[in-house]
């Protein structure tokens, strides 16, 4: 698989949800200080029976073609999505994309994300896809949603 796969550029040109939108709860601003990509991004989370859903995740990324197509992939990915099977997602992403090349990612679980199983060989670049997902997990937590999932591999 191509670094710069067709998908992956599809997404950096022609980035989903882009724009930075109303209403939200949170927003927030990470920077990769290695090679300088920036995202802004909103959340807005409703309550649907007791559980936590994505209504809007809406950003402004700046940078390399991995990291505004990553932002792209969350946003599509994540969109109007119960907050819990977003996090299922993140895992499978950040499994896949720290395998060092090992894991090809679940297409059930990540969707368009598989298209960044070759970001994996290259280490420097995995911090770019990674970028948005920070910045969401963030986003989340300062939110108030519990997001300790992402970090204890349940789903």
């Amino acid at each position: 698989m191509d670094l710069y796969g067709e998908l992956i550029l599809d997404h950096a040109k022609r980035p989903q949800h882009a724009g930075l939108r109303e209403p939200y709860d949170v927003e927030v601003n990470h920077v990769n200080p290695t090679c300088g990509d920036e995202i802004s991004l909103r959340v807005h989370i409703v309550d649907e029976d007791g559980a936590p859903v994505l209504r809007d995740v809406s950003y402004d990324a700046l940078g390399c073609s991995i990291s505004v197509a990553a932002a792209s992939v969350l946003a599509e990915e994540s969109h109007g999505r119960p907050v819990a099977e977003t996090l299922a997602t993140y895992q499978g992403v950040r499994a896949m994309l720290t395998s060092k090349g090992t894991d090809p990612g679940d297409p059930e679980l990540i969707g368009d994300g598989v298209a960044f199983a070759g970001v994996a060989r290259y280490p420097a670049r995995v911090k770019c896809a990674l970028l948005p997902w920070t910045a969401y997990l963030d986003a989340l937590a300062r939110a108030g949603v519990d997001i300790s999932a992402a970090s204890t591999g349940e789903r």
